[in-house]
Parts: structure tokens; C-alpha cells; sequence
């Protein structure tokens, strides 16, 4: 047999020696923050607009949770949903989760009730973590339908005073008698389980995605994974000591969850949050704490140097911003440079894989295909080997497009409860993406499509089928298909065709708001095109392939 050309990693001849320098990753980040409150117990942690929680504090509140969560009867191993932005809520929910001993499952806020519930019932989850305001208009009612018993509710508007009506927008609701006041219970001084503490093999997270079936399976992030990651992040970022990071991707997303929050417990940082994305809050509070490093999708990037206030000062103590989630266009990168001197680093990664595997290190620039125009979106890790291989495996000469395949100590070791996905998905304990892409003899990887057909819309992955089987509830519709098309702004928007019911009347709006009121924000199509009738197969199953031709024929 062939020796594998990748396992070579050509890539490893262009990192530094703190790029590809051995770690030996320790724990979880719960040993992390013990770390932390060991070596700067009086150092803020988190920052959130004019309030602050040191690491002593955020130990001794968390370890309230994780007692809390105990008596209330959560074992270990138990599932702890957390539905919560980015606010001190979410970091005392997942912390004071895994003192427990249980496993977290982030879920989207912007999910609605039926996307909630699918979660709820197959983690098979006990406990759920929310704001006040998600419990009383909808989450009550979902979770009287799964295995819930234990409810925490928070209020985004505790741990600050400043009250920025700019995203924080609600009122505080009275405390509901069917659950517990989340700041409360961190503050009633409970003692953390002694046998909590989490094992590196044990499951940290059940992240929820699409994957390529089209049913939301629940990716098992192990603690060790998320080390691995969050260590790579410390040792290769060149970052100063106890670095300052602004949460600008979500922390329920992967990448938030491990470059971002992960990363910088790791480091004995202050992670700095402003709820959810807003421009104007965000240049604000880059310009009051002078954050080091941040992360999140092209979009974001965009609204910020879009913003009439911006100024180059605002970005002046960026050490690294990275980019991953969505496409990042070359010229977004040169136009930013330009605009406010950072350069963007693009970078790639699954919940699968845990967020990066690979990314443009710091001291180098991402190269541009001059066939394709497309940006490379990083070199892999040392301890990592990605692979492009065609439909049956067989590996590809550098410079062709193939499957890109992925192992490494940040692959997560299955989907939750799916032994035939697993086996289908992660064959020899390798990742099959799904991701088209392709590799220059330099290590550079270039992601050029997706396998099947995924839309990803400013970093976020719908499936076509979820959206037309809602499309399908509405009496006017007969036929039903959703593809991707591009967008300026998203990288890809959601488009629906529709043939209707003879004698049935809708418009193109209509259809839309049918679909907005089901599903989260960035799953409903953006554009509705109504036809007679939809391409099929002589089998009658609908070409999507030619709809998209057709999109882009226009």
C-alpha cells in the first residue's frame, strides 16, 4: 500500500516551534479554572458591559450550581440543557453543569419550540438552563413534553447595572414558581459534589447538528477534545499572558464554546460578553476593554466596518481575530486590512472536530487560489492529518478536489446514540466531512463545496428538508424544495421553490412568514419563487441540482 502523501504533513515545514511544540493538555476546564483561581484568584474572568466576576468569585458560584443541581437529584452523567446568550448566565450554567459531573447540551436560542423539543427528548435531558423570558413564552410548554425535572431560569440584566438598551431590551419577569432563580442559586453558597470533577474521556458537550442525513444528531465533545483545542489556542495564538477575549461568536456555538471561552479559562484570561451581536455594543466594548482576540463569521466583520462610528482605534489592540463559520471573501480581508489594520485570519472547523482544525497561523497570510479565487482557510495542527480522498476513499494527488477527512485528538468519538451514523461518519475513528475541498502541496487547505446539501448561512447550517417539511404544513403547498443560493452579506441564503395545490392562492411573503414563525431566524427563506411545477425524476423525487442551476442561471 501507498504511503498516505498527508500523513507526511507538508504543513508542519511552516509552523513555528510554539505552532507545533508538543502539549500534553490537562483535565477539563474545570481543572482549568481550579488552575486559574490558583494562580489569579482576584482576576476578572468575566466582563459583561459594567460588571465583573473574578475566577474566585465564578469558582465559588459555580460550585453553588453543581451543588444546587445535586441535591435537586442530577446524577452524573445526566444531560443539562443550556439555552442561554452570552451573558455570566451561560459560563455559571455549563461550569457549574460539569462540577456536577453531568454533560451540557448547548442549544440556539433562536430555536423554537419544535427544534427544542427534538433536543430535549433525544439527549433524554434533566435539567434545563434558561432566561426567564424563553420559559414563560415557550419553553414551559416544550419542556412539560420531554424528560425535564429540573429548571433553572436566569435574567440577562443580573451581573451589570448598565441596562444597554441596545440588546438588553426586556424587563425582569417575577420569579416563576415551577423554577429556580439561576443568579440566586449561585449565590446560596452550596457545596460542589466531591466527585464531580470531570475525566478527559468523559463526554463534555452533546452538540446538536445536522450533520448529512438532515436529522439533528448530537456530536459527543469529550472533555479531552475541548483541551486539546483550548490548549492549541494558548500555546499557538501568541497572545500575552492573561489575555482579554471578546466573545463574538455565540458561546452555544462550537467555535465559541472552544476558542473563545474555552480557550481563554485556559489561559487565565478575562473573556468579555455583550449579550448577542450588535454592532455599536460590540466597537463599544472593544474600545472599553482592548481586547487581544476575538472570533466570528465573515457577517460579523462586515456589520463592523460597516458601522458609521467605526474607526481604526477600535480594533488597535487585536493581537489575532480569526474568522471561521461562514465564506470569507478575499477582498472582506484586504478591504478590512486596509479600512483598520488587522489582517483576518481565516480558519475551519466542525462540531465534529471541535471546532478548528485548521486555521492561518499568526506571522503568515492565508494564500489565494488564482484558479478558483478562493481563500485557504488554514494549514492543520501537528497532531493533526487532514486528507482529501475520493467517493471510495482512495486518497487524491495535491491540488485535486476531493472529500476532506479529518483525525486528530480534537475528533470527537461519535454522534450520541447513533451507532449506524457513527460508523457511517467517522469510519477508522476519521472524520468524513462531507466538505469538498482541496490541498496544495504546501499544506494549505481550500474548502471549495459541500457534499451534500447543506446550506450554510452566515455560519449557521440549515437543511434543506427541515425547512420544506414546514413549507409542507401550509395548505397551499404542493411541491417543496429549498436550496442555497449566494448572498452577499450571509455567504448563502435560503431560497424555497413552491408549486401550489390546484385552485389554492399564496404569495411569495406568505410562504416566508409561514416559515419564519416555525423555524429560527436564519432557517427561513429569504426568497420564495412559486412555479407550476418542480424538475423531478422519473421516479417523481425533485432535482434540487437543477433548481440551483436555475438560480444561478438568473
Amino acid at each position: 500500500m501507498t504511503e498516505s502523501r498527508y500523513a507526511a504533513q507538508p504543513w508542519l515545514a511552516q509552523l513555528s516551534d510554539a505552532q507545533k511544540g508538543p502539549i500534553s493538555p490537562a483535565g477539563s476546564l474545570v481543572h482549568a479554572l481550579r488552575r486559574a483561581v490558583a494562580e489569579a484568584p482576584d482576576g476578572d474572568f468575566l466582563a459583561y458591559f459594567d460588571g465583573r466576576l473574578t475566577y474566585r468569585e465564578v469558582d465559588e458560584l459555580t460550585d453553588s450550581v453543581a451543588g444546587h443541581l445535586a441535591a435537586r437529584g442530577l446524577e452524573r452523567g445526566d444531560r443539562v440543557a443550556v439555552l442561554l446568550q452570552n451573558s455570566p448566565h451561560f459560563v455559571l450554567a455549563v461550569l457549574g453543569a460539569w462540577k456536577a459531573g453531568a454533560v451540557v447540551v448547548p442549544v440556539n436560542p433562536m430555536y423554537k419550540s419544535g427544534e427544542v423539543a427534538h433536543v430535549l427528548r433525544d439527549g433524554e435531558v434533566a435539567a434545563l438552563i434558561c432566561s426567564d423570558r424563553a420559559w414563560e413564552s415557550y419553553l414551559r410548554e416544550t419542556a412539560a413534553d420531554s424528560p425535564v425535572r429540573i429548571v433553572l431560569t436566569g435574567c440577562e440584566l443580573d451581573f451589570q447595572t448598565r441596562d444597554d438598551t441596545r440588546v438588553l431590551t426586556f424587563e425582569r419577569l417575577p420569579q416563576a414558581a415551577d423554577a429556580d432563580d439561576l443568579a440566586a442559586v449561585a449565590r446560596a453558597g452550596h457545596k460542589a459534589p466531591e466527585d464531580g470533577d470531570p475525566d478527559p474521556a468523559a463526554i463534555a458537550l452533546i452538540s446538536y447538528t445536522s450533520g448529512t442525513s438532515g436529522t439533528p444528531k448530537g456530536a459527543t465533545n469529550t472533555h479531552g477534545n475541548i483541551m486539546y483545542n483550548a490548549e492549541r489556542q494558548r500555546t499557538g495564538l501568541g497572545l500575552p499572558e492573561r489575555p482579554v477575549y471578546f466573545a463574538l461568536a455565540p458561546l452555544f456555538h462550537i467555535t465559541g464554546m472552544v476558542c473563545q471561552f474555552g480557550a481563554c479559562l485556559n489561559s487565565a484570561g478575562t473573556l468579555v460578553l455583550a449579550y448577542r451581536f450588535e454592532a455599536g455594543v460590540v466597537l463599544d466594548a472593544f474600545a472599553e476593554h482592548r481586547p487581544h482576540y476575538t472570533v466570528g463569521p465573515s457577517t460579523a466583520f462586515m456589520a463592523l466596518a460597516a458601522h458609521p462610528s467605526v474607526t481604526r482605534d477600535h480594533f488597535s489592540s487585536f493581537r489575532v481575530i480569526s474568522s471561521g463559520g461562514a465564506p470569507l471573501p478575499p477582498a472582506l480581508v484586504e478591504k478590512f486590512r486596509a479600512g483598520f489594520g488587522p489582517y483576518i485570519r481565516n480558519g475551519y472547523g466542525l462540531t465534529e472536530c471541535t471546532a478548528p482544525c485548521a486555521s492561518v497561523p499568526p506571522g503568515l497570510e492565508a494564500p489565494v487560489d488564482p484558479v478558483s479565487g478562493t481563500l485557504a482557510v488554514g494549514l492543520p495542527g501537528p497532531d493533526t492529518v487532514v486528507r482529501i480522498v475520493d467517493d471510495h476513499g482512495d486518497e487524491v494527488p495535491f491540488g485535486e478536489q476531493g472529500e476532506i477527512v479529518v483525525s486528530g485528538p480534537q475528533v470527537v468519538p461519535g454522534y450520541w446514540r447513533r451507532p449506524d451514523a457513527t460508523a457511517e461518519t467517522f469510519p477508522g475513528a476519521e472524520l468524513r466531512t462531507g466538505d469538498i475541498g482541496f490541498m496544495d502541496e504546501q499544506g494549505w487547505l481550500y474548502v471549495v463545496d459541500r457534499k451534500k446539501d447543506m446550506i450554510n448561512a452566515s455560519g449557521f447550517k440549515v437543511w434543506p428538508r427541515e425547512v420544506e417539511d414546514v413549507l409542507y404544513t401550509h395548505p397551499a403547498v404542493r411541491e417543496a424544495a429549498v436550496v442555497g443560493v449566494p448572498d452577499g452579506y450571509r455567504g448563502e441564503t435560503v431560497k424555497a421553490y413552491i408549486s401550489l395545490r390546484p385552485g389554492a392562492e399564496a404569495d411569495p411573503d406568505a410562504l416566508a412568514a409561514h416559515c419564519k414563525e416555525r423555524l429560527a431566524a436564519y432557517k427561513y427563506p429569504r426568497q420564495v419563487e412559486i412555479l407550476p411545477d418542480l424538475p423531478k425524476t422519473a421516479s417523481g423525487k425533485i432535482l434540487r441540482r437543477e433548481l440551483r442551476s436555475r438560480t444561478q442561471g438568473n
